[in-house]
């Protein structure tokens, strides 16, 4: 059967109005209730890996549908852009973007944090947590009956896990400077924007480019409300997919790959429409138009501040030792002291 996810259609839209400028393909399909559901990647921009990348990615979590629908709303911004922006056309040439909206089209269309085998995808990969972690929230082993479920021990990773790393490998840590946007929803009344590690409190070897890039965030977008922080600040976990690969990225000399996660802050979408409880996709999404409009209008802007500061990390990215010292010093007291 053809699937009719909303968000793939989308998809398929946006790559046939980009025409040749867009380039799609296949990374996987995966099977559900009889249903088969492609993994797409599409990119545009220099294909040459003597310029930056980054790439954008959606739907990991298939009930938590407002991220596809962030990283579909900021592609959807560039289609239109193309046929008249002199400024986009001269970004791409120093630029390679890379778009996976619909990581888990079958939890998606199922309406289900896991994919279709019951694993959740931010779990998945073979990486145990340094310490203990939260009771189920921080990955078990017990039953996919359960939330937050691993997968079996020593079973290869999902599909759809597979075809992310793929894409990472082969498009983002390729390059000297890459970066990652994975957008969620779920935590909290505050946006968040995390970074590894997530199965660690230990700060990661890229600290000094974080606080530069906090830095040119808070002097550009000045009254953005955003919470920048190491994962772990929070709570760890098993199997994290973003610090398997950037621990992937560091064992390169001389790769830079700084993956982060936008969690949007569901919790202020309850609080506003107290209603949403009754909804399971209520609880992660903002059921009311004028409200996700609004979602979309913010972090949209957010995620093109995240291109342009891939294409121009030189100017803001510490270039000698001693810039980086100092930057990491500011790190550890603004995000680890105590």
């Amino acid at each position: 059967m053809r699937p009719t996810l909303p968000q793939l259609i989308d998809l398929q839209e946006l790559v046939d109005l980009g025409g040749p400028h867009l380039q799609q393909r296949l990374v996987c399909e995966v099977q559900a209730a009889g249903v088969s559901y492609p993994v797409h990647a599409v990119t545009l921009g220099n294909p040459s890996l003597d310029v930056p990348a980054i790439g954008f990615f959606g739907g990991v979590h298939g009930l938590e549908r407002i991220g596809a629908e962030v990283v579909l709303a900021f592609l959807r911004s560039l289609v239109m852009r193309l046929p008249w922006d002199g400024v986009l056309h001269r970004q791409l040439e120093s630029l390679r973007l890379v778009f996976m909206p619909v990581v888990n089209p079958a939890g998606m269309a199922r309406g289900t944090r896991a994919n279709a085998s019951g694993v959740d995808l931010m779990r998945n990969a073979p990486l145990d947590a340094g310490a203990r972690v939260p009771f189920l929230i921080g990955g078990q082993r017990l039953s996919a009956a359960l939330p937050w479920y691993r997968g079996a021990l020593g079973a290869p990773m999902e599909p759809e896990a597979q075809a992310l790393c793929q894409v990472v490998d082969e498009e983002l840590l390729s390059r000297h400077f890459s970066m990652a946007v994975d957008c969620h929803s779920g935590f909290g009344l505050r946006d968040r924007i995390w970074f590894p590690h997530a199965h660690t409190s230990e700060p990661i070897a890229h600290l000094p480019e974080l606080m530069a890039l906090k830095g040119i965030l808070d002097q550009t977008l000045t009254h953005h409300r955003y919470v920048i922080e190491p994962q772990s600040r929070q709570y760890l976990t098993h199997g994290d997919l973003w610090d398997h690969l950037y621990l992937r990225a560091c064992e390169q000399p001389g790769r830079t790959f700084l993956p982060l996660t936008l969690e949007m802050g569901s919790w202020l979408w309850v609080k506003k429409n107290p209603r949403q409880l009754f909804s399971r996709h209520g609880i992660f999404n903002p059921l009311i138009e004028h409200r996700q409009q609004r979602v979309l209008r913010t972090h949209v802007g957010w995620l093109d501040f995240m291109a342009r500061a891939a294409c121009s990390h030189r100017r803001w990215a510490p270039l000698d030792e001693a810039a980086r010292a100092e930057l990491r010093a500011q790190a550890l007291a603004h995000w680890y002291a105590g």
